[in-house]
């Protein structure tokens, strides 16, 4: 965990298995334009495709001082309306299938982090 920055920003999709893949894309270009210089105070932040998640996830949030999660949902809004919320403020109504390890709700990953003792300390999502 030493190597790890305190910052983690996570972009959730896959645009092969249907889903927009909005929060990998924008993960993609932020980590492109810190490693340019074009936006500074970066050096605390890791940038990191989540793909899917899965349960990989629970190890790369471990002890982080802040995680940021970026992906899309259904919320009864305009199509690119962005919201600012934390997890408690939101349940989920994903129907897991049960078929992959790979499976999981991000939610579920949170709550297992917590009972785990390596929750980050701020979660935020958009």
């Amino acid at each position: 965990m030493d190597n790890h920055k305190p910052i983690l920003v996570t972009g959730l999709g896959n645009p092969l298995m249907a889903d927009e893949g909005i929060g990998v894309l924008l993960v993609q270009k932020l980590a492109l334009l810190s490693q340019n210089q074009d936006i500074s105070g970066c050096d605390d932040v890791e940038f990191y495709d989540g793909g899917v998640g899965g349960l990989s996830l629970l190890y790369k949030i471990e002890k982080r001082d802040k995680v940021i999660l970026i992906d899309c949902a259904r919320m009864g809004t305009p199509a690119g309306t962005i919201r600012r919320f934390t997890p408690a403020e939101v349940r989920t109504i994903k129907a897991l299938e049960h078929f992959s390890l790979h499976e999981m709700d991000i939610l579920k990953v949170f709550e297992l982090a917590e009972q785990l003792g390596n929750a980050p300390g701020e979660i935020v999502i958009f």
